[in-house]
């Protein structure tokens, strides 16, 4: 019996030690796929990062504007959701510039960077 497991043994570890064996293989390109599958998940979380981000901001906006820019029907609040990222970001603006009057708007868009305010129109432009 002892012959059997030393004759196992031995094939064993030439296929371990061979080159040309289909296990050597695995450990070549285990490091590797490894180190794929952590830039892909650090990507992820990147991307993640930024929506959350960017719907952390947008959110600022709900309260008047309604969830994700969808203003109930027949109130006085403009609904965002679907108004082209352009047509938004030019409302800010001139809501910031002063050039378009309101109660509050002009003092909110004062308080965001230039940044911030085409995030939140290009959010708002791709909602329906």
């Amino acid at each position: 019996m002892q012959v059997g497991c030393q004759i196992a043994l031995s094939r064993k570890t030439r296929m371990m030690h061979n080159p040309q064996s289909p296990r050597s293989s695995h450990r070549v390109w285990a490091p590797a796929v490894a180190l794929a599958l952590s830039v892909l998940a650090g990507q992820a979380l990147a991307v993640d990062a930024n929506s959350l981000r960017t719907r952390a901001l947008a959110a600022t906006c709900a309260q008047c504007h309604g969830t994700e820019g969808a203003a109930v029907a027949g109130e006085a609040m403009v609904r965002l959701a679907g108004l082209p990222e352009d047509y938004i970001l030019s409302q800010l603006m001139a809501f910031r510039n002063g050039q378009r009057q309101a109660t509050i708007m002009h003092q909110i868009t004062k308080g965001y960077s230039q940044e911030q305010l085409e995030t939140l129109a290009k959010y708002f432009g791709s909602k329906k």
